[in-house]
């Protein structure tokens, strides 16, 4: 049997200090977004008794004056369901593996998450965007084609690079069962590395971990939203110097700080609008590797190579419309209107909305009636 994981000395007062009860039921109301699903008033009930039932039983363990206060395996137990990036994958890249930890570590975390949050200077990393007060994926796709566009204004060009990094986090004991075809493996794996797909901390502790890796050059911007990289270069006169030092930095520094460059999903991206003369760019080479050079996928929106979004809104309009059909079957089922209702905000509304003040001013008309 795994022992359960003890907090540091350090710790243990600044989170006793923390979990008052009144934070702590707080933050499991989180949870109540699923209350539509409950149809009956037994039912909410049960669940706002389980709510306060929970908060009692993290505060007694935390309020614990001795050193045997600690996290028990079960919390970090997960399981870990690969679910497939294509219609018909045809290897093990063409999955991504999902985890599927305790609500109640995910609740634990969360209030980890928010007293890490409340101390951080607003001044740290500001082209970070994860993380920072009232900032989401609108802007730093809007910081990112906004420093695009006006360095094209004046007749130059720019190229951009995704690089996608990935930090391996020690998390000692974490049992995992691997689930395929909606089947348990029987055998519980132990991992000591490595941060889980929707671990609630993961992102935020990329982001702390990777503060300092800012560009070298006033030429070349590195815009970050959590661990989703991109490196920038303002190009003049044909000069690639400084964008091809800058990508060279960073894989220094990667290796320096215990990084994996994922290289074959990075991608290369040159943005050239002049009519005048024919540039040639230099390839871009990752540990030996020529990176392709294509349109890529950023924050969850398509950058082409002439700035066009008709991609990006015919596969929001693809995407919209295959939900709509799971909506039609809910309504020939009955179901109340305000789960409907739900429904449609949830999987069909939030993907029409996505970057909508990026893209949609700058889209055609064709593109506005697509959506």
């Amino acid at each position: 049997m795994v022992e359960p994981q003890h907090f540091p000395p350090g710790i243990l007062t600044t989170l006793q200090l923390l979990f008052q009860a009144g934070l702590v039921t707080t933050t499991l109301t989180y949870m109540t977004c699923l209350s539509w699903t409950l149809q009956c008033d037994c039912c909410m009930n049960h669940w706002t008794g389980w709510q306060r039932l929970l908060a009692r039983t993290i505060l007694s363990n935390l309020s614990r004056a001795d050193m045997s206060v600690c996290v028990l395996c079960v919390f970090k137990r997960s399981t870990i369901i690969p679910v497939p990036k294509k219609p018909r994958p045809s290897g093990l890249n063409d999955y991504c593996p999902v985890a599927f930890t305790s609500v109640v570590m995910k609740c634990f975390e969360k209030l980890v998450r928010d007293f890490i949050t409340s101390s951080l200077p607003a001044s740290m990393d500001l082209l970070q965007f994860a993380y920072h007060h009232n900032c989401s994926t609108d802007d730093a796709i809007a910081h990112l084609l906004h420093t695009t566009l006006t360095h094209l204004d004046k007749g130059r060009g720019s190229r951009t690079a995704y690089i996608p990094v990935r930090l391996d986090l020690q998390l000692p004991n974490r049992q995992t069962t691997i689930s395929t075809g909606g089947q348990l493996c029987l055998t519980h794996l132990t991992l000591s590395t490595g941060a889980p797909q929707g671990w609630v901390l993961s992102p935020l502790l990329y982001s702390l971990y990777t503060y300092d890796c800012t560009a070298t050059s006033n030429s070349t911007i590195i815009v970050k939203f959590a661990d989703g990289t991109v490196v920038m270069g303002l190009i003049s006169d044909n000069d690639e110097r400084a964008y091809l030092e800058e990508i060279k930095h960073l894989e220094n520094w990667c290796q320096e700080n215990n990084l994996l460059l994922n290289i074959s999903k990075t991608k290369d991206l040159i943005v050239d609008c002049s009519k005048k003369q024919e540039r040639h760019y230099q390839p871009v080479r990752i540990s030996g590797t020529m990176v392709e050079r294509v349109d890529f996928r950023y924050l969850g929106v398509h950058i082409s190579q002439n700035l066009s979004w008709s991609r990006h809104t015919n596969s929001l309009a693809k995407a919209a419309r295959q939900r709509l059909y799971h909506l039609r079957r809910l309504r020939d089922f009955r179901l109340p209107s305000k789960v409907l209702r739900n429904f449609y905000t949830c999987t069909i509304q939030s993907i029409l909305m996505g970057n909508i003040t990026v893209c949609f001013g700058n889209s055609t008309k064709q593109d506005r009636q697509a959506l």
